[in-house]
């Protein structure tokens, strides 16, 4: 290799077999790139609208069909945001946000960064009641007709131990989101997802009937579940009603911090409150339909089987919903408990 070209890679040329091409007509104009990057440059104002925007091109840049997009924008761009709490003050959560707008037929693109820069606008506010102005701000910014939004953290609580005097975060998986129409009209919703324990009727009944007649050890079978709920609401539902609801309608919410007393007390507890996937919708449903802050509302409920290789699953939805009852695979596979 050529001592000028020693490189820890090589470009044409670098090579000693290498043999430079000669001159010809389309090479006359063609001069070798600088490759050092320049830490000094910044460009002004000018020459900044001078660059090339291809997003915001011409619609004879459109590759494809010219027809209009439903949703484009972005997913998983993460920042803190800070959010109010029931019992005051506020927390600071990482966010994973997803933004996205409707692009119209005649558009090749949008500018993108415009909707992580609306959040940045917000970082340091409490975005729980900000989201409507945050939406208006980038569908007015990217001139769009209408513009969703989706605020996707974990939310913690802290919840005592049954027994023994401890206390532990229990970590929620919250989604908050927002989406306004080409009309103006705005609605909200909010997904929360709730662990707990689902000790089974049928099992619990043949477990004592093995040891009444049998004199038979066993053990019923009881599994960690999942309970998925969406609402539709206008005046605020904190997360912390919506997680008292679900130990209101459950009780067998899964535990943080257990000493021996506290394991007692939850088996115990299992079996004081056992259940079938249907009954888990079913309470659920009791306590959401009877909050006049819930304007609609979807429960979906994963029993992940102990006793069989599969899950048992349900759906149940407030009347008149709106929410879709068909749920796709996808959604089915993500009802699990991830650490």
């Amino acid at each position: 290799m050529n001592k000028k070209n020693a490189k820890n890679y090589e470009w044409i040329g670098d090579a000693e077999s290498t043999v430079e091409a000669p001159a010809n007509e389309h090479s006359a104009k063609y001069y070798e790139p600088n490759r050092h990057y320049d830490t000094k440059y910044k460009p002004t104002q000018n020459e900044i609208k001078s660059f090339p925007d291809l997003q915001n091109g011409p619609s004879s840049l459109i590759q494809g069909s010219p027809v209009a997009i439903q949703q484009v924008g972005i997913h998983n761009f993460r920042l803190p945001l800070k959010y109010d709490k029931r019992g005051g003050g506020h927390i600071e959560l990482e966010t994973k946000v997803t933004g996205t707008v409707s692009l119209a037929a005649h558009k090749k693109g949008i500018n993108m960064s415009r909707i992580m820069r609306s959040f940045y606008k917000y970082k340091d506010e409490k975005v729980y009641n900000k989201l409507d102005k945050i939406l208006l701000n980038y569908k007015n910014d990217l001139e769009t007709f209408d513009a969703k939004i989706g605020l996707h953290f974990s939310y913690p609580i802290l919840q005592p131990s049954l027994r023994s005097d401890n206390s532990g975060y229990q970590y929620y998986n919250c989604t908050l989101e927002s989406n306004i129409d080409n009309k103006g009209d705005i609605i909200k919703f909010l997904h929360f997802d709730f662990v707990y324990s689902s000790a089974c009727p049928c099992s619990y009944e043949l477990a004592e009937h093995a040891k009444k007649y049998r004199n038979k050890i066993t053990v019923s079978h009881s599994q960690r579940s999942v309970a998925r709920i969406s609402i539709k609401f206008e005046d605020i539902v904190w997360i912390e009603d919506l997680q008292e609801m679900c130990i209101n309608a459950l009780k067998t919410e899964t535990q943080v911090i257990v000493k021996r007393e506290d394991e007692m007390a939850f088996a115990e507890l299992n079996g004081s409150y056992l259940k079938f996937v249907e009954d888990a919708a079913r309470l659920l449903y009791e306590q959401l339909i009877n909050d006049i802050r819930v304007k609609d509302f979807r429960v979906i409920c994963s029993h992940q089987e102990s006793l069989h290789s599969h899950d048992a699953v349900s759906v149940i939805l407030a009347p008149n919903s709106k929410f879709s009852r068909h749920i796709p695979h996808e959604m089915w596979s993500s009802l699990i408990h991830k650490s």
